[in-house]
């Protein structure tokens, strides 16, 4: 099979309309001067709109959360509370649902600036315990500016969790392209998207972002704090810049790590996965290459890669156990795709790979990058759905809300016409071997209902600081650099080699002094910032991708197929 080196991309523009920012009633619904035009255009045309929606949060607003230790054996300054926020923001005065809230209050109150928010990630990543992780890992000067703040976003965990009732094998997200599978595969996501319309049809087209951000800042507003500070990892970026986008003038000091591209939610993001693995696959070639005397994977990059794909094509004839699961070419493919973004660990794993098509016995923990329990080819089918769920979590809560908020933040980035993901699926395994069917082929949302409200056109420019590894997996380079260009306020931290999903803090001095000293001075770098990753910094990376659980919590921190 012969590659085709990654040709120069151009983010898909989006272009929507501002709906009208619903305004908590302790502050003002008009724009700051950092606001677009766009935005106070649409606030001074639906003043009544607003101020009827003001008086209808009134009782929400008035909530006093009920702050307790969230588990017995949880630490005591570890406090959790519940409120209530409406379903539909538009309709204040009807259905309520529950939002999970968690707290660490500052540990110096005469330093202490306000409030600091985080997301881990996903969509449908659970964000409650998210002040335990901070709290071991953020600087303690940082710590006595901020009550550190968690929650599941709505719909998620314990904050009213969505349920499709999805078995096991209907939870595997991204599936290959083949010919004679693909009526099967078309049904799938008619089925998906059909159980959930019927289990949560009234309340899913509500499970988006720009209500999470509508929720943070009802927080926000029940806190009694007049901004918001915040570090979002992954999806988190996008959740914060949808926040600036809707409430300028209550974004404080914003960290946004490992970033989408908010022109390419949520289609166009699940295809940088495909797109941004090709030159990373090139660099691992190269590296590899460099030495064939340890590896012996080959002794230039066309080398290691025919050795790369005649291992593919020897699966696809016929399944190499690995570990004692039969996994197939696209198995290896898929785990490929993420492996590629760290030389040693691809390197390691093909090396074990060769071993087990050739009958030897070989490393099963070097091999993990083609038998995860979260892999979307074969070998992961009989295990995903299957980690440990906390409480009454439905099992499939996670699925769920990925889709709930991946289909319906923007379906109109989503064809009706499954025959264009045919063809998509079909072009672009061609243009990106490792992942391009995978990613452009069939999914829920071509059955989703349409989005309640358009897409959010992040344009703005409220400070902010944007965090980025250049060899990113799950939100590659690129990405991060368009979410810069569209924050216009905003200052960008890029980390030449850096590797891994996920960036502050990682122990090195020139990222972490960066972020740490806008969180505590909120002044941002006078000029973009280039660092260098360390041998130490990444393997930290590397860590914080693999941990299993958030701190004192038994669910998974992220999944290789989600942000």
């Amino acid at each position: 099979m012969r590659r085709r080196r990654l040709a120069p991309l151009l983010a898909v523009g989006v272009t929507a309309t501002l709906a009208p920012v619903l305004a908590a009633p302790t502050a003002t619904a008009t724009p700051s001067a950092a606001a677009p035009a766009a935005a106070s255009s649409a606030a001074s045309s639906s003043t009544a709109s607003s101020s009827a929606a003001k008086g209808a949060l009134d009782p929400y607003v008035q909530q006093k959360p009920e702050w307790k230790r969230c588990l017995a054996d949880d630490a005591p300054e570890f406090e959790c509370a519940t409120i209530e926020v409406p379903l539909d923001y538009r309709a204040p005065g009807g259905k309520r649902i529950d939002l999970a809230i968690s707290r660490i209050k500052s540990t110096a109150p005469d330093k202490r600036r306000g409030v600091l928010l985080a997301n881990p990630g996903g969509p449908g990543g659970q964000g409650l315990y998210m002040p335990m992780g901070m709290r071991d890992r953020l600087p303690e000067s940082a710590q006595q500016k901020y009550d550190l703040i968690g929650f599941d976003p709505r719909g998620v965990g314990r904050s009213s969790p969505v349920s499709c009732d999805l078995e096991p094998e209907e939870e595997v997200p991204l599936r290959p392209y083949k010919e004679e599978t693909f009526d099967k595969d078309v049904a799938w996501a008619r089925d998906v998207a059909d159980k959930c319309r019927e289990k949560a049809g009234d309340t899913l087209p509500h499970i988006t972002t720009r209500n999470t951000a509508r929720d943070m800042d009802l927080l926000r507003a029940i806190l009694g704090e007049k901004k918001i500070s915040y570090v979002g990892y992954s999806y988190g970026t996008y959740l914060g810049a949808v926040y600036t986008q809707l409430f300028p003038g209550r974004a404080d000091r914003f960290v946004l790590d490992s970033a989408v591209d908010p022109a390419r939610a949520w289609r166009g993001m699940i295809q940088w996965w495909a797109e941004g693995a090709e030159p990373a696959f090139d660099r691992w070639t190269e590296w590899a290459a460099e030495r064939a005397e340890k590896y012996g994977l080959g002794d230039t990059p066309k080398e290691v890669e025919r050795t790369l794909w005649d291992l593919v094509a020897q699966a696809d004839e016929k399944p190499i156990l690995v570990d004692g699961q039969p996994t197939t070419g696209d198995d290896i493919r898929s785990g490929m795709r993420e492996a590629v973004f760290t030389p040693v660990y691809a390197t390691e794993g093909v090396v074990e790979l060769k071993k087990a098509a050739a009958g030897e016995p070989a490393s099963a923990k070097k091999l993990a990058p083609f038998t995860g329990s979260e892999r979307t080819g074969t070998a992961g089918a009989a295990g995903a759905g299957a980690a440990p769920r906390a409480g009454e979590v439905p099992a499939d809560n996670m699925t769920a809300s990925f889709w709930a908020v991946v289909c319906g933040d923007n379906s109109a980035a989503w064809s009706r016409d499954p025959e264009s993901y045919r063809r998509d699926a079909i072009e672009d395994k061609g243009r990106y071997p490792l992942f391009g069917d995978f990613a452009s082929s069939i999914k829920p949302c071509a059955f989703w209902d349409r989005s309640v409200e358009p897409a959010t056109d992040v344009n703005n420019k409220v400070p902010s600081l944007v965090v980025q590894n250049e060899w990113d997996s799950q939100t590659p380079l690129p990405s991060g650099q368009a979410m810069h260009a569209d924050l216009k306020g905003s200052k960008m931290v890029t980390v030449l080699g850096g590797e891994g999903h996920g960036v502050y803090p990682n122990g090195n001095a020139c990222t972490d002094d960066t972020v740490t000293g806008y969180l505590l001075t909120g002044k941002l770098p006078a000029k973009d910032v280039t660092c260098r990753a360390t041998a130490e910094s990444n393997a930290e990376a590397r860590k914080n991708q693999k941990r299993d659980e958030l701190p004192g919590s038994p669910l998974p921190q992220r999944a290789p197929d989600r942000f």
